[in-house]
């Protein structure tokens, strides 16, 4: 079941179109600039990424370990101040050298949970918690 953007409150029309625009087909990452804060700080798998161009960076990298990578949200909620949404989604894409293995090109997805702060109207603070050692295992077996 995918979460589609209607009858979404603004938050969490925000957190889908970023999800859509940079982990969509086309990889957008001036999108950043757009939705997130300045000062934006992701916490991904207990590392802590602070500021859009450290983001930027994480992202590209990260993309090119996973090519045509997609994200796709299968549930959405906010509080009702709209200040924090969670999504929990599923990622997919092509191993390239993801977790540092060896890239074959092998068609992977993993499941994960992200918890976004929303400050102005943007994107300012995201917790991810994804199934990186489920995937890992099924890489290494």
């Amino acid at each position: 079941m995918e979460a589609s953007m209607q009858s979404k409150n603004k938050a969490e029309k925000l957190v889908l179109e970023f999800l859509g625009r940079v982990w969509g087909p086309t990889h957008d990452l001036d999108a950043i600039d757009e939705l997130m804060t300045e000062d934006y700080i992701i916490t991904t798998g207990g590392v802590v990424i602070e500021g859009r161009e450290s983001f930027k960076r994480w992202v590209t990298d990260f993309q090119s370990k996973l090519r045509n990578a997609s994200t796709i949200s299968q549930d959405i909620f906010s509080n009702p101040a709209e200040t924090l949404v969670v999504s929990r989604w599923v990622c997919s894409g092509d191993n390239h050298g993801i977790f540092g293995l060896p890239g074959n090109g092998e068609h992977v997805s993993f499941t994960g949970i992200a918890i976004w702060e929303v400050r102005g109207e943007r994107l300012s603070q995201c917790w991810v918690e994804r199934s990186a050692f489920e995937l890992y295992k099924e890489l290494t077996n």
